[in-house]
């Protein structure tokens, strides 16, 4: 796989989530804006309760990630892919920050 369709890939996967994430989340936050329980809903029941802490427990890990390599390799605005990872997601944070590390030339 070359490396522009390697960014290719995880940029269609990074908006298809962000989309998909406006189309699902969005209409119904704007009915009832209740952040909370909008958050709280994730833990339900024990099925996505693993899920959701599965999501919290990478994005931790996904942050101190990037946090490192901004020291380590000098990855600037990272921290702009820490916040798209909570809001709308891991998958598009990561996206992001996979395609931020490679235009600076740090792969």
């Amino acid at each position: 796989m070359t490396k522009s369709s390697f960014q290719y890939i995880i940029s269609f996967f990074g908006i298809l989530f962000a989309l998909s994430f406006i189309y699902f989340v969005i209409p119904p936050l704007l009915k009832n804006f209740d952040v909370i329980g909008a958050a709280l809903g994730g833990f339900v029941n024990p099925f996505s309760t693993g899920y959701s802490l599965d999501i919290i427990c990478t994005w931790f890990v996904f942050s101190a990630w990037v946090l490192y390599e901004a020291k380590s390799k000098g990855i600037q605005n990272g921290w702009i892919a820490i916040l798209l990872g909570v809001v709308p997601g891991v998958a598009t944070g990561m996206a992001f920050y996979l395609i931020l590390r490679m235009k600076q030339g740090k792969e």
